[in-house]
């Protein structure tokens, strides 16, 4: 549902443009508290990497449309994919940047619709989508079943809410003269049949990484109830009983007195593998699998195209890019000019995706170190805490 220009009037379209910049805006810094809490598991320098292959991801799979009939094909959004993966704020983010790369590079979203489409599939879905799966997640049993059905229902229920809220900027400032009624209705139920195949992409997605690494999945943190241990007290004769000593996955409490030492802390599980294995699967899907998609209009192209809003479309800024329309223009070779252009598009969104998010956390992180700095003392010297002796001369050697 990449809205191209012409589609909206200039009020309508600077509004939209005003609430993404916002939302992007406000998304820098809640993702520097997401990605602060995955870097608390796993290091900073290992988060920035996932949440851009994330949109990287996403990226590849958008270019994979698939046939939801009637002579119309549909493609992830991403959406709810990216939230329940990274988190909402993160997501917003990397969908941002998605949609970005698409308008630059391969002329696919207009440039002044820019705004539209990362308020309708960088913001509404990934808005609509995450309250759907918190509220699920927090009447379904706490168990993985759980998450994998919360994020079908939240991925599907994202498509159509995409599609409602155009139809209502469309109210507002569509350039051409169509029936409302019917152009909401074919809106809903196309995009409904288009969030079935969301749906089905997000939760294969989000269940290959819950099996592999569940660590890593952001809505599932704290769903899993932690582990614990107890026995209770062993009678020995001529003894009291001994102490209760519990266990949980975090902290070891016994009876061996304050000499005990703790339990040193477990060094973080490499994500390598699956950032290897995720990078693989996204080349694959950029490179190769789009060779296969459907050439049918999808959803939005389609009902345009039916009720007269495709005739006030206006010709994209960078129709004649080399990369306009996912293909290498010097490239004959059909195949090949389409999987270089997905995988050029591909890497060039994991590398934008991940410098933002490397200079979101490193922001976040020279703030902690500044916060947690010492403030210096009246003399200029350095406070430390306890301190009021330190730095003075002992009194013997005076």
């Amino acid at each position: 549902m990449h809205v191209p220009d012409g589609f909206l009037n200039a009020p309508v379209s600077v509004a939209t443009g005003a609430v993404a910049a916002a939302a992007v805006a406000v998304s820098l810094r809640g993702a520097r508290r997401e990605l602060a809490g995955a870097a608390d598991h796993h290091g900073a320098e290992r988060t920035a990497p996932l949440a851009g292959l994330v949109a990287a991801f996403v990226f590849a799979v958008q270019m994979l449309n698939f046939p939801v009939g009637a002579g119309t094909s549909g493609h992830l959004m991403g959406g709810a994919l990216a939230a329940i993966l990274v988190g909402p704020y993160t997501g917003v983010l990397a969908l941002s940047v998605v949609l970005l790369m698409q308008a630059l590079l391969f002329a696919d979203g207009g440039l002044t619709a820019l705004g539209t489409n990362i308020t309708l599939i960088g913001v509404v879905t990934v808005v609509v989508s995450y309250a759907v799966f918190r509220a699920l997640v927090r009447v379904l049993p706490r168990r993985r079943g759980s998450v994998t059905a919360a994020a079908f229902v939240s991925a599907l229920l994202s498509v159509p809410a995409a599609a409602a809220v155009f139809t209502g900027l469309y109210v507002l400032g569509g350039t051409a003269e169509v029936p409302l009624g019917k152009v909401l209705t074919a809106m809903l139920g196309v995009h409904t049949l288009i969030g079935v195949g969301e749906a089905l992409i997000t939760t294969a997605t989000v269940g290959a990484v819950l099996a592999v690494r569940p660590d890593l999945v952001y809505a599932a943190r704290g769903l899993a109830r932690p582990l614990v241990l107890r026995s209770g007290p062993v009678a020995t004769p001529g003894s009291g009983p001994v102490p209760r000593a519990t266990t949980t996955a975090a902290t070891t409490s016994t009876a061996a007195g304050p000499a005990a030492a703790p339990a040193p802390a477990a060094r973080p599980a490499s994500t390598r593998k699956v950032w290897a294995g995720g990078l693989a699967a996204t080349l694959l899907c950029a490179g190769v699998v789009s060779f296969y998609a459907s050439a049918a209009p999808d959803g939005l192209e389609k009902v345009a195209g039916e009720y007269g809003i495709s005739s006030q479309e206006e010709e994209h800024g960078l129709a004649d890019s080399p990369l306009a329309d996912y293909g290498i223009a010097s490239v004959t070779d059909e195949r090949l000019s389409g999987g270089l252009a997905g995988v050029i598009g591909a890497g060039t969104t994991l590398v934008a995706g991940t410098g933002v998010l490397v200079v979101v956390t490193r922001r976040r992180n020279a703030r902690a170190a500044a916060e947690a700095a010492p403030a210096p003392a009246a003399d200029g010297s350095t406070g430390r805490a306890g301190g009021g002796d330190a730095g003075r001369t002992p009194a013997g050697n005076a």
